[in-house]
């Protein structure tokens, strides 16, 4: 399933700053469907070429709330994305921001942990120790089965 949402996306340059429209997929972190206002990458190219490029960030609004992002950008080809850390997190606060849902509970849902160290990943228990052998011999050779 692609869920795809509109978001506001801010290109930094060194002494200009300039905005588009796209929309996010929520499932791969793709942006695409970019349209710039103010601005012709016809005749001055898209904004990652000029020279004072810096960064790009997005916002994905609601109701008069931001979630503000860092959007990564693959300057051979142009396109723009979001990392899966980064797509998690825009979840999380979006969740947070927009339902009123806490993002360690979302997150729980999810069977994620909250713990930033292990941040999106499963919760799993720790493999059980085993018993330090006391050197002694058991009585079983080794690799004999035994019903």
């Amino acid at each position: 399933m692609d869920l795809k949402v509109p978001i506001t996306i801010t290109d930094e340059l060194t002494e200009d700053v300039i905005v588009s429209k796209g929309w996010l997929n929520l499932a791969s972190g793709e942006i695409g469907r970019i349209e710039y206002e103010d601005y012709a990458t016809e005749t001055e190219g898209l904004p990652c070429e000029s020279e004072d490029y810096e960064f790009t960030s997005g916002t994905l609004s609601n109701e008069g709330k931001d979630v503000e992002f860092k959007i990564e950008l693959n300057r051979t080809t142009g396109q723009y994305s979001v990392s899966p850390n980064e797509l998690l997190e825009i979840k999380v606060r979006a969740a947070a921001l927009f339902a009123g849902v806490q993002g360690a509970a979302l997150l729980a849902q999810a069977g994620l942990s909250s713990d930033p160290a292990k941040m999106g990943r499963a919760d799993k228990p720790a493999p059980a120790e085993k018993p330090a052998s006391s050197g002694k011999p058991t009585g079983k050779p080794r690799g004999a089965r035994y019903h």
